[in-house]
This record gives C-alpha cells, structure tokens and sequence, in this order.
C-alpha cells in the first residue's frame, strides 16, 4: 500500500541518502531505513504534480497568446517562477530583484509617497507624519497586507515576495520617494497652499501648540515669525515638481520648528533663563493666589514653564513607554507562510508551525496576554484636559504677560537674547549630519523640547534640528541681524 502512494516520489533521504520511504498514520512520509520523518504529505506530491502540469499548461498558453507581442525569447527568457508571474500577470516580477530595472518601479514604500502625493494634490488635512502613523498603528494597511487580499488572488514565487513587508518607512524614505515621483510621472505644479489650507503653518502650528499643551497666546508670535521669515506665501508652499531643483516642503517639521524657535525667542532655553522666568512666574502665581484676583491684566492665568514640563515630562514617557510595548507586541510576519518557490514550500510551511508551537506554549506559560484596545484614528498624540484618560489639565488658556515689557508703546521680550548653532549651509554630499557631534554640547531643555515634538512627529531629532536651523537662517536673513534676533516686536 506505501509503494502505491510514494510511488513517483524519488527523492533521497536527507539523513541516509536511501530512497525507501513508507507512510506514517500521519500521513506524512518517513525513511523506512532511517525512520527519518519529512514534512512532506501525498496531498504535496499530488498537488505538485498539478503545479508542474498546469505551470506547463499555463507556459504553453502563455507562450501562443503572447507570442505575437513578446516574441519568443520573451517569455522563455523567464525562470520556472518567473513565468508564473507573467501568467499571473506581473510581467515585471524578475525585475524587482535586478539592481538595473528596479529604480522606476513601484515598491510597498513608494505606494506610500504616491498615497501621500495624493493627499497633498487634494490639500487634505494629513500630513506625512499623520500618515506614517495611521499606518504603524493598524489604520491603514500596510504591515502584511497581502492578508487582505482576495482568496483567488493566489500569491507564489517572487509576485508574492514583493508583497512582503516587514517594516515601515522612515519618514524621510518616504518624503525623498514622493519628491522623485512626483518627477518621475511628471506631475504638472501642485495647488497652492493658501492661508485657508489646514497646510499653512499659520493653523498647522495652532494645532500643534494644543497637542504640545503651550498657550495659544504664543500663537501670535508664531504667526509673526511667519511673516518675517515669509514661510506663509505661496512661493515658499506650494511644491511645483516642473521647477529646475524642486522642493517638496516638509509642512509638519516646519510648523513644529517655528515654535521651537519662538519658545527660544521668549525662554532662550539656555538651561538658565528659562528657569529664572520660570521662578518669576511662580512668584506672581503664588501673589496672585494670596490676593484677591487670581488673573492677569489682560485677564487668565500666567503660564509657568516649571509646571507646563512637571505636566507634559510624564505623560511624554508614558507615551513613550506605550509606544516602545507596541512596537515589540507588533505582529511583523504574516500568519499566511509566503511561499517563494515550490522548492523552500516543505521548509516554509516548517517554520510555520513551529513559531506557531513556540506562541501557544509561551501563552500558556505567561498567561493570556491582555487585549490590546483599538484606537480610534486622531491627529493628536496626547490629550490635556479634565475629562477621564486625560494627560494632564490644559494650559491652553494661560496668560504669557511676564515674557513682554512695554517700552514707548511698543512691546519687546523680556529675554534679549538669542543663540543658535552654526547657520553655514553645507553641502549635502560632502558634509553629512552634524547633530550626533552637536547634541552633547547643546541645552538639556533644547534637547528635551526637540525630542518631544520629534516624538508627536515620529521623526528623528536631527531631522526637526535641521529645521530650526532653517527657520533661523531665513529669520536672521528677513530681520537684517548679523547674529542674534534680540528685539523682535510682537
């Protein structure tokens, strides 16, 4: 009865190199001088034979149908997967593992930049940022989405390894690929991004001084840094890939960069000033607590630098910490084996079941894992208010009186200084990043502002760095300052 079934199926033991095998009650065929099991099935060998025979079937097909538009040496030109692919109907596949064919051809990262340059065409309201983040948290597909395909959308071969996705762009990945097709298929001069455009740094920054938990009287500043630095005309916005060198802004870095930069301009985040300020404040808090009146003025309460970073310190770690134990609970390999040839199938289809062992014996051991709430899509990291599952109580209202003084009617900064790095432009293939040898020898709190809308964006903090560095060049260029902006009106 075994020879019957492993009748055809001659090859060698891996063990003891015999070819005598019999079959297990399993089903599965075993070395009948070894007793070496193989992960190998009569239905594996019937279906092989049914792959090899409709693969044939398929190559003949294929060959007359196409013969009179590829000719040939076309197809015969192709691997034994290669050929699926073309009858599948991916005539490129062999390309995609090329080094020469493979740089104008659409990857998993370049649907990405292209989803993104669609956003920007229609100026909807997401930037990169919010679109790498929808996709590293589930809302759109993009980590094993072949899952979600079709059940007669059958993926093998090297059709199915293109498909594969193990980890998510970088943020400048992305931005470089959409800059480069938006040349690529040549793209006519995008809309402009006009002042209503939730794009325009002047609404983009009041949203993200809300998620930062800052005053929204800080605002003001931001909006006269804008005008000085002409960062909200159309010119400076609008991406037009016809140009000689265009240049697709980075909408989010800008916006968080500008108020950066303003937080300079009142605190100078020098690892002093900023605290003595900070001092100030609290003393006026603290007489306005004893007095009758517990507002300014102008009319609300001061803000303290002191007690905006005792509140957001917190709640940024336990974002933080929320986001390192969801990346490491991510789920990166397909549940589906991907199979890239019938020669690893038998390997494959192993290793499958045997993480799927490991999985149900580590959940046993360590109890079940708690269920992972799903979150509803927002453009908000953080949430500050009094309502339950808040960060901390809002400082969105608080007063900014204590940073100005009134001098001939005209109001200037409290803090008359101003520092920045070095602002001499290099060039970008012989000079790389400066900021690993920077960091060190920056402010704490400069770093630690950095990092916390580094941490909103999900960009790295050189890449917000770079910007502030930008900002500061065309601020000092705009105000005719040699060195340092100190006296700039409110």
């Amino acid at each position: 009865m075994d020879e019957e079934i492993t009748d055809g199926y001659s090859e060698p033991c891996g063990q003891c190199g015999s070819v005598c095998w019999g079959v297990t009650n399993g089903g599965q065929f075993f070395c009948k001088n070894c007793h070496n099991v193989i992960e190998f099935t009569p239905q594996d060998q019937t279906s092989d034979t049914e792959v090899e025979s409709s693969a044939a079937f398929s190559d003949a097909s294929c060959h007359s149908e196409t013969g009179s538009m590829m000719g040939a040496s076309s197809v015969s030109g192709y691997s034994s997967d290669g050929r699926s692919s073309v009858c599948s109907g991916s005539m490129d596949a062999e390309c995609y593992f090329g080094q020469k064919d493979r740089k104008n051809l659409m990857t998993m990262p370049r649907t990405l930049a292209f989803c993104y340059l669609a956003l920007l065409w229609v100026r909807e309201a997401i930037t990169l940022a919010d679109l790498l983040r929808l996709v590293s948290k589930g809302h759109i597909p993009y980590v094993n989405a072949h899952a979600l395909f079709p059940e007669d959308m059958k993926f093998f071969g090297k059709d199915a390894m293109i498909f594969r996705v193990e980890s998510i762009p970088s943020y400048s990945n992305v931005h470089r690929d959409a800059a480069s097709l938006a040349a690529l298929i040549e793209l006519p001069a995008f809309p402009p991004v006009t002042p209503d455009c939730l794009l325009h740094p002047a609404l983009l920054t009041l949203r993200y001084l809300m998620d930062a938990n800052l005053p929204d009287k800080l605002h003001a500043l931001v909006r006269e840094v804008i005008q000085k630095t002409s960062m909200g005309t159309d010119s400076f916005l609008t991406f037009d890939p016809t140009e000689r060198k265009p240049r697709l802004p980075c909408y989010d870095l800008q916006a968080a960069a500008l108020i950066v930069v303003c937080m300079k301009l009142l605190f100078r985040l020098d690892d002093n000033v900023e605290w003595k300020l900070a001092k100030k404040s609290d003393e006026k808090i603290n007489e306005m607590d004893h007095g009758k009146s517990k507002t300014t003025k102008r009319g609300g309460k001061m803000f303290s630098l002191r007690k905006w970073f005792m509140v957001v310190q917190p709640a940024l770690e336990r974002a933080r910490k929320k986001e390192q134990q969801a990346t490491a609970m991510q789920q990166w390999k397909s549940e589906t084996p991907i199979i890239p040839s019938l020669k690893h199938k038998t390997v494959v289809l192993k290793r499958r079941r045997v993480v799927e062992q490991l999985q149900s014996s580590f959940k046993a051991l360590s109890g079940s894992a708690p269920e992972q709430q799903a979150s509803t899509p927002s453009s908000f990291t953080f949430l500050w208010g009094d309502e339950d599952g808040a960060d901390g109580p809002s400082l969105h209202h608080r007063c900014l009186d204590y940073l100005m003084m009134n001098k001939k009617r005209i109001w200037h900064f409290v803090n008359r200084k101003y520092w920045h790095t070095d602002l001499r432009r290099c060039h970008k293939r012989q000079c790389g990043d400066h900021f690993g040898e920077l960091e060190p020898t920056l402010p704490r709190m400069y770093v630690w502002l950095l990092g916390l809308f580094s941490f909103m964006l999900g960009v790295e903090d050189a890449k917000l760095h770079g910007a502030v560095v930008q900002v500061e060049q065309g601020l000092l260029r705009k105000t005719g300052h040699k060195e340092t902006p100190e006296n700039l009106d409110e």
